[in-house]
């Protein structure tokens, strides 16, 4: 008897034993970790569906364009926002009126990727499916008085477009004197740099228009002015000039 309760207590004890690393584990497990703050820069949502501007611009151009290109320049601007802790609070436009204030070390960084994004941001709410086909009254009569008529604003929109050596944008802008201007900008420079405020941009980049039109640009141009959301295009110049 006593041997057998011997055996018994020994089982028993054994099985205490590996029970309790289980009840060890078990309390040693890492609490979860804390959810990663929301990022700095996020791409913004289209009005429209991809296809909605053809034939003007394809679906897998706005689709490649949209969801990659203006997607690698956020995940710039957030890796950014992490080397300059002042990206984070910083309203957008002011970092990019005076890129001066960035750090050596982020500010390239920052003039491609943050431009990249504000320029992009702009670009796809300009453009719209059967929009307004002329501007307002108050644009239509700054365009009329700075260049003479419609026709001569688009023809030299153009013409800054298609003479942009390599990648960048042609803009409309009011500038410092509140007056129309036509300028174009290299890679993702912003007119904002230059202390003007965009009325509209067209994208030269060869990713806006080469599926399409390949080395066409100026087809591209003369093409694009059918996509113009006139309609905020007029928001953007009472903004410019309030």
């Amino acid at each position: 008897m006593e041997r057998r309760s011997f055996l018994t207590g020994l089982v028993a004890g054994s099985a205490f034993v590996i029970a309790r690393p289980a009840l060890v584990l078990a309390q040693a497990a890492p609490a979860p970790a804390p959810a990663a703050p929301p990022p700095v820069f996020t791409l913004p949502k289209l009005s429209y569906a991809y296809e909605a501007l053809e034939p003007v611009i394809d679906a897998q151009t706005m689709r490649i364009h949209h969801s990659l290109h203006h997607q690698a320049y956020v995940n710039g601007a957030n890796a950014a926002a992490g080397q300059w802790e002042a990206l984070k609070t910083t309203p957008i436009e002011t970092v990019l009126a005076d890129l001066s204030a960035a750090p050596d070390n982020v500010r390239t960084a920052v003039r491609n990727n943050v431009g990249g994004h504000w320029n992009h941001s702009f670009f796809w709410e300009l453009m719209t499916p059967g929009g307004a086909q002329q501007p307002g009254t108050e644009l239509k009569s700054a365009i009329d008085g700075a260049f003479g008529s419609m026709l001569e604003l688009v023809q030299k929109v153009n013409q800054a477009g298609a003479t942009r050596f390599g990648s960048g944008w042609a803009w409309l802008v009011v500038d410092k004197d509140k007056k129309l201007a036509i300028i174009s900008t290299a890679n993702q420079d912003t007119p904002l740099e230059l202390g003007a405020k965009p009325v509209l941009g067209v994208d030269v980049w060869e990713h806006a228009y080469y599926l399409k039109y390949q080395n066409r640009r100026p087809e591209y141009l003369a093409a694009w002015w059918k996509t113009v959301n006139w309609d905020k295009a007029n928001e953007n110049f009472k903004k410019a000039m309030g």
